[in-house]
């Protein structure tokens, strides 16, 4: 990865964290590096076993989440070495939380890219859509 790229990511990574600190701002519309993905494709991704990773709270992961998917919190367990146990640099990874105000799934997303993941997936809309479209949920 270039050192632009990571320069990019990273600026964008403290620009989540700021907007983080505003809380009732909606989260980005793109991550840099990343693809949004809304919920049709996303459970084109999830039908071809794509990894999901929830990087919501342990009570909201607890509440439910896509079925399969992995729980890390992105405030307490992702890590560039908790990712790397599930996926590759080079696979594709679906991030997602609760929904536009979440900005969690962003600020994985971020994260992913500036440790070199080449196929991010942005599930801006998170849990929320994708309950609300009738997908399976446990």
């Amino acid at each position: 990865m270039s050192k632009t790229v990571k320069l990019i990511a990273f600026a964008a990574l403290m620009a989540l964290t700021a907007v983080a600190w505003a809380g009732k701002t909606e989260g980005p519309m793109t991550v840099p590096g990343a693809t949004t993905i809304d919920v049709t494709e996303a459970r084109k991704l999830f039908e071809a076993e794509i990894p999901f990773i929830d990087v919501r709270k342990d009570k909201d992961w607890d509440a439910g989440r896509v079925p399969g998917a992995y729980h890390l919190d992105v405030k307490k367990a992702l890590t560039k070495e908790s990712l790397g146990e599930i996926v590759k640099p080079d696979e594709a990874v679906v991030f997602y939380c609760n929904g536009p105000k979440c900005h969690r799934s962003a600020k994985a997303a971020a994260m992913a890219v500036s440790w070199g993941y080449t196929k991010v997936k942005y599930f801006r809309d998170g849990f929320p859509a994708w309950k609300g479209a009738g997908n399976p949920v446990e």
